[in-house]
């Protein structure tokens, strides 16, 4: 079976390959073609899996190229873990945010706004080559914002592209160890769209123990997202958010953390991962040591500014181990082995919420066989979040649309209509500073 990866060059694919070493199922994947636009970052990351697969007689095949085509020819899967831009593109889209007060992260609020407009057209592309090169693969969705990249590519694979994320996986498995449940076993309630959920149950052998959690003010601050958004909140919504929802809620903490840090998020981990590329060159260099090493201060890192405003300390070691590799692996081996299973997904509405219509794509439990994932029925959102909801995917859809145009006038709504962003002005502003900064976003006019 062959499975393509395309951002083949990025730091986190030997994640991927490091699963995929482990699998020795039948039916398993035994080639890998690396896709990047950046040969460089490609040759690095096949050193990175080949020290990975060293000693290891039946490690999956990998080859890598940057012809997009080659690449996808032949697929029985595709992984999709691109970054338009790059890790430049993202430092500013943080800055260009921040400059105008309001939130530049890569998913939520004006930053993700900026990532969707120039990511859509590219995962479009992808997605029409999928349809004529290998119209039989499937196609797994990483690359973000994931549930609006889900959506515009959906519209040409339809439930053929399905979106992964490894923030709900955490969620539920930090949960489930503090209620002292197997993760595997308990069955996870959550709902919303892609870095916008909530958990609002978990069910061991039948019976509800997240009311146990919320009742329970030591127990809610033994854990991340219950230091993160606090006990009291956390009981007042009745359910526990997705971390992402901490710029939501604490935004105007969450940017002044941002303001007031030594460098963002981006361009922390493109200073980061500039270093790792370049130490990689040298051949003398153990590549899989340099990658781990780099990786470990990226994991103890990760949303450092919510932490801080929060007050909410460091990691906890368990939540340094990623996921979505793993997520991935499941995914695909429900699929070519008809290995049922049930995964929290960004997939094709269909009639699971009744808030939103059958094409948005929204992030839920899913059972997945041979046939793909299919969204499990779920209970009505309350109205803090349908509203929510519904909000930030008219933000999405107009995101889309603003793509297929080309309309700056349309891209301007997209970033006027969403709850982070405070005034129409300053969404004409940020267009005109993502414009003059991002070559991508040329497309946009009148």
């Amino acid at each position: 079976m062959k499975l393509t990866i395309l951002g083949g060059g990025g730091f986190r694919v030997p994640l991927v390959y490091g699963a995929l070493l482990k699998d020795r199922g039948e039916g398993r994947v035994t080639r890998v073609a690396l896709h990047d636009v950046a040969a460089d970052r490609l040759s690095a990351v096949a050193r990175v899996l080949a020290e990975q697969a060293a000693g290891d007689p039946d490690a999956p095949e990998v080859t890598a190229t940057t012809d997009l085509d080659e690449a996808l020819r032949g697929a029985d899967f595709v992984f999709s873990a691109i970054r338009v831009g790059g890790l430049e593109g993202r430092a500013e889209d943080e800055r260009v945010a921040l400059a105008e007060g309001v939130l530049g992260q890569e998913t939520v609020g004006a930053g993700g706004i900026a990532y969707g407009l120039r990511t859509v057209p590219v995962a479009v592309d992808i997605a029409r080559r999928v349809a004529r090169l290998a119209p039989d693969a499937w196609v797994i969705n990483f690359t973000n914002p994931a549930g609006l990249v889900t959506e515009a590519m959906s519209r040409h694979l339809g439930d053929r592209v399905i979106g992964i994320c490894d923030s709900p996986v955490g969620l539920g498995r930090r949960i489930a160890r503090v209620l002292g449940a197997d993760p595997a076993t308990a069955w996870i309630d959550y709902v919303g769209l892609n870095h916008l959920g909530w958990v609002r149950g978990l069910r061991v052998a039948g019976r509800d123990e997240l009311p146990r959690l919320l009742a329970d003010p030591a127990l809610l601050g033994s854990f991340e997202e219950g230091r993160l958004f606090g006990p009291d909140w956390i009981q007042a919504l009745g359910a526990v958010p997705n971390e992402y929802l901490h710029y939501y809620y604490y935004n105007r903490e969450t940017v002044r953390a941002y303001q007031e840090a030594e460098r963002t998020r981006g361009a922390f981990l493109r200073d980061q991962q500039a270093a790792f590329y370049e130490e990689t060159r040298h051949p003398d260099t153990a590549a899989l040591a340099a990658w781990n090493r780099t990786r470990a201060e990226r994991e103890a890192t990760y949303m450092a500014e919510n932490r801080d405003a929060a007050g909410a300390g460091e990691r906890e070691a368990e939540d340094l181990s990623g996921g979505y590799e793993n997520v991935a692996l499941a995914l695909m081996r429900a699929i070519a082995r008809n290995e049922r299973a049930t995964l929290i997904l960004n997939v094709r509405n269909r009639s699971t919420l009744a808030e939103l219509d059958a094409d948005a794509v929204i992030e839920v439990p899913c059972l997945v066989d041979a046939g793909g994932a299919h969204p499990v029925a779920t209970a009505p959102l309350p109205d803090h979040a349908a509203g929510l909801v519904r909000s930030v995917k008219a933000v999405e859809r107009e995101v889309l649309a603003a793509a297929e145009s080309g309309s700056r006038s349309t891209a301007v709504k997209a970033f006027a209509l969403h709850p982070l962003v405070d005034s129409v002005n300053v969404a004409r502003r940020l267009v005109d500073g993502y414009t003059a900064v991002h070559p991508g976003l040329a497309y946009l006019r009148g």
